[in-house]
Order: C-alpha cells, then sequence, then structure tokens
C-alpha cells in the first residue's frame, strides 16, 4: 500500500502526554516534511510539551483532536484503555494511525480496527520497537546456527520502590500484563509462528486491590504448533530486587542467550559474544519507517497478522489465568 498523494507537511496530532508523546513530539519537530498541529492529554502536561515543540492547539479531549480536519496523522499514546476507542475513531476520521502496544485489551476490537483501517485505505501502525532493537536483529541473524529451536524464554523484572503513582500500577487503564506488555509474546511469535495451547499464572499484590497494585507477577508458557515451547515473564513493582532481562533460545545445535543487552550464542564449536548496542533511538527508527512507508510506500517493520495473533495469545493466557485451565487457540 502506498500514500503517494500525501501533502507535504504531513500535519500530526498527539494523543497523549507523556514520556512517549513528548518523545514523539520531539523526532517529528526535527522532520522538515512534518507539521505539529495538536496534542491532547493532561492539560498541565500537554501545554509543557506543546510550548518546547511549537504545537499550535492544546486539547483536554482526545475526541476533539481525533477529528480536526487538518490532522492527517494521529498519534495514540494515551492510557491502554483507551487506544482502541481513539484509534476508532481517529480511523472513521479518515486519519492515518500510529498506535503504541496494545493496538486494544480485546482480540475483536483489535480485528474490526484492522478491517476498518483497510477498507477506509489508511495506515494502521502498531508499534513494536523491540522487533528493531540489537537483540532481536542478532537472533534473527543466528537463529539458523542453533539447528531446531525446541526451548524459548523471554522474562523481565522491573523492581520499583516505591511504586510511582501511574496508570500503569491501575490494572482497568493498564490492561492484563501480557495485554499490556503484548510485546513480550511478539517477539516469541514473530520468530516462530503460531500458538496452539496457552496456560498462565498471575499474582498482583498491594493494599488498594484490585484498583491499583505495587507488585505483579504474570507467567505464561506457550506451546507453539511447530513444537517450540516458550515461557513467558513478565513482573514489576515493590516485590522484586534485581532488575532482569532474558532472552534465551535453545535448538538441536546451540544455544543463544542474551541478559539486557549482552549475549551469547553457544555451539559445539565454541562461544560467540552477542553486543546488542544501545536501545536507544529506537522510536526514532520506528517513526522513520513509517514515515518511508507513507511517502514512500516501503513495507512497515510489523504485520497486522502477528500483531493479532499476539493479542489472541494474550487474550487466551487472561482467560488461562483466570480458570486455571490450559486454553487451546
Amino acid at each position: 500500500m502506498t500514500y503517494a498523494s500525501l501533502n507535504q507537511p504531513l500535519r500530526v496530532g498527539i494523543v497523549g502526554s507523556g514520556f512517549v508523546a513528548k518523545l514523539r513530539a520531539e523526532i517529528f519537530s526535527q522532520d522538515a516534511r512534518i507539521q505539529l498541529v495538536a496534542i491532547a492529554g493532561n492539560p498541565e502536561k500537554a501545554q509543557s510539551i506543546a510550548q518546547e515543540f511549537n504545537i499550535p492547539k492544546v486539547h483536554q479531549y482526545w475526541s476533539e483532536l481525533v477529528v480536526r480536519p487538518d490532522v492527517d496523522l494521529v498519534v495514540v499514546c494515551n492510557v491502554n484503555r483507551d487506544h482502541g476507542a481513539v484509534v476508532g475513531q481517529a480511523l472513521r476520521s479518515g486519519k492515518h494511525v500510529i498506535v503504541e502496544y496494545p493496538l486494544a485489551f480485546q482480540l475483536a476490537e483489535a480485528e474490526e480496527l484492522v478491517k476498518l483501517a483497510q477498507q477506509q485505505n489508511l495506515m494502521l501502525h502498531v508499534e513494536h520497537i523491540e522487533l528493531l532493537g540489537g537483540v532481536h536483529q542478532l537472533v534473527m541473524e543466528h537463529l539458523a546456527k542453533v539447528g531446531t529451536p525446541f526451548y524459548a524464554r523471554y522474562s523481565t523484572k522491573s523492581p520499583q520502590r516505591p511504586v510511582p503513582d501511574k496508570w500503569t500500577y491501575k490494572p482497568d487503564l493498564f490492561g492484563f500484563p501480557l495485554t499490556a506488555a503484548v510485546s513480550r509474546l511478539n517477539r516469541i511469535i514473530v520468530l516462530f509462528g503460531k500458538v496452539k495451547s496457552v496456560s498462565c499464572q498471575l499474582r498482583y499484590s498491594g493494599e488498594n486491590l484490585p484498583h491499583y497494585f505495587t507488585s505483579c507477577v504474570c507467567n505464561a508458557q506457550l506451546q507453539f504448533e511447530n513444537g517450540v515451547i516458550a515461557d513467558i515473564s513478565y513482573s514489576k513493582g515493590e516485590s522484586f530486587w534485581l532488575p532482569e532481562r532474558i532472552m534465551e533460545l535453545q535448538g538441536s545445535s546451540g544455544a543463544i542467550v542474551f541478559s539486557r543487552d549482552k549475549g551469547k550464542l553457544v555451539t559445539a564449536d565454541g562461544e560467540k559474544e552477542l553486543d546488542a548496542g544501545t536501545t536507544r533511538g529506537l522510536f526514532k527508527k520506528d517513526t522513520e519507517n513509517v514515515l518511508a512507508h507513507l511517502f514512500d510506500g516501503k513495507p512497515l517493520y510489523t504485520n497486522h497478522e502477528s500483531i493479532l495473533h499476539s493479542l489472541a495469545v494474550a487474550n487466551a493466557a487472561e482467560k488461562a489465568a483466570t480458570t486455571n485451565q490450559t486454553i487451546m487457540l
């Protein structure tokens, strides 16, 4: 799909006023093809971003921004719960959309949004910057060297003490942990394809449950159609004491193991050090990819099929955690 008829400048509206909104505004402000038109979010924070990057209009409500006739592209980076609603209204208003994951909490809504974008001939890009990062790129480069893969693991632990008073610790706004952090599933699904069954365990802790948690641990076990078994773990909050980010792939001829950005390829021939470098600059790469797609028709680095399947797996994990059963897809 190409959008060669796009006028320059491309007029952009941002929904959200947190860290990612500010980062997107900064990246767009450096591109001569882009005109930042409006931002919607927390009035004080949105006003601050608007002043820093010369955005002429601040809206308190996203519903006002997405219907503006002078906006071509809406960037959605507000609370997870509202992603689906904002994206839907933006698409119905004829806007291209960039949205931070998750696209929506439920698969059915996400499928409707993908269908709507296709019907309207509009771009719907779901950000998954981990696919642009050094770890994923090195795994892709060396995967064939481990032979037939049979086991994968991706685990993150983020200690926070004290836990901030943010929406990311409020289940109704953040969502089920592996939906909110669906990138954990997506990066494995991109490597190994379709999942056939999911089991999952979830535990929250805190004095103000279910409205606010101070710790959560969410562990899922995936069985892929090709036989690979994967463990996915997402944990954060006050109950954790050491940060962790581990990616492990075991195969018939070797293994790839990363701890944070340092990894190794282990085979019968010995060990090879793998350095993934920094994760800085990935949002810039994501934005550049989107603009190359819109202006030049270059393919996006994400695809709707793996995004929707990842959400289906997340929904199955939530059901598995609730029912204490293995869910078949």
